[in-house]
């Protein structure tokens, strides 16, 4: 089987990205192997960044410890030093031999292993500004300068992208509006006209939008075409995260194929280019 890179449909190129680094399903999130394997494929892969005690970022989802690893506690609590002992934990809960990893860390395996050049690795900011001082900004160009042609920032705080790319001016960024007030205003008035005009006026730099599928696929119901009009600004958009494929979601990344989604977030890249690779 080629790599689990992308689906070609009408003409169109649908990235798969590897959702906190899994090739497939069965594979644990955020370990460096894999993420290593990604960049060196050139695909498109995705991990998260919470802030830690020693003015850093983890290589983590949550904003606690135990679900993720074998630490306790908030990670915000946490120093590097103690972080790099904890290992992680698989899709069972077991631990597994692959330990934490920091930002530093990540960058300093990927210089070594360089990148090819159409991998795009996603930096989701898990976080507000708030949780950022002087310190963090700093040490997070300091990571992230030799890699920039590579990485992507994104998050749902476009204060906490800008904070960030004023440090690292090169950097480019994606933004996630499906949290928060618009969000629940969304829900409430089904106005996805509306939406999509605030996600774009607020991260006018972003060149990604980050949607739930779920919504992107109500919108198509409603008769509006959510990523025509994002494409329409001149903006990329990444539908996520189908998290296992049957039939139910290969019916829904049918449609978003249809619809030119530009990406799409999963955590079995392998299993639908398979099911796709026609």
């Amino acid at each position: 089987m080629d790599a689990p890179l992308h689906i070609d449909r009408d003409g169109h190129r649908t990235r798969l990205k590897w959702h906190r680094g899994r090739r497939k399903a069965a594979d644990p999130a955020f370990t460096g192997a894999r993420i290593v394997e990604a960049m060196r494929l050139g695909a498109s892969v995705e991990v998260d960044l919470v802030v830690h005690a020693d003015h850093g970022f983890a290589i983590l989802h949550d904003l606690t410890l135990e679900r993720e690893t074998t630490g306790r506690g908030r990670v915000r609590d946490t120093g590097a030093a103690a972080l790099r002992q904890l290992r992680l934990r698989g899709n069972d809960g077991e631990p597994l031999p692959d330990r934490v990893m920091l930002l530093e860390d990540l960058c300093a395996l990927l210089g070594s292993e360089p990148p090819h050049p159409e991998a795009l690795l996603q930096l989701d900011f898990k976080q507000d500004a708030s949780a950022l001082d002087p310190l963090t900004v700093a040490g997070f160009a300091s990571s992230v300068g030799p890699l920039l042609a590579n990485l992507v920032l994104s998050g749902g705080d476009a204060d906490a992208n800008d904070v960030l790319t004023l440090a690292a001016p090169m950097l480019r960024t994606g933004y996630d509006p499906c949290y928060g007030p618009s969000l629940d205003r969304l829900r409430a008035t089904g106005d996805y006209r509306r939406f999509t005009r605030e996600a774009l006026a607020a991260a006018p730099k972003a060149e990604i939008v980050y949607l739930h599928h779920e919504i992107v696929l109500a919108a198509d119901r409603a008769g509006y075409d959510m990523i025509g009009a994002i494409h329409d600004a001149g903006r990329r958009v990444d539908a996520w995260t189908i998290r296992q494929v049957d039939d139910a979601t290969l019916s829904q990344v049918g449609r978003l194929l249809a619809l030119k989604a530009d990406q799409i977030t999963t955590d079995d890249p392998e299993g639908l280019f398979a099911a796709f690779d026609t």
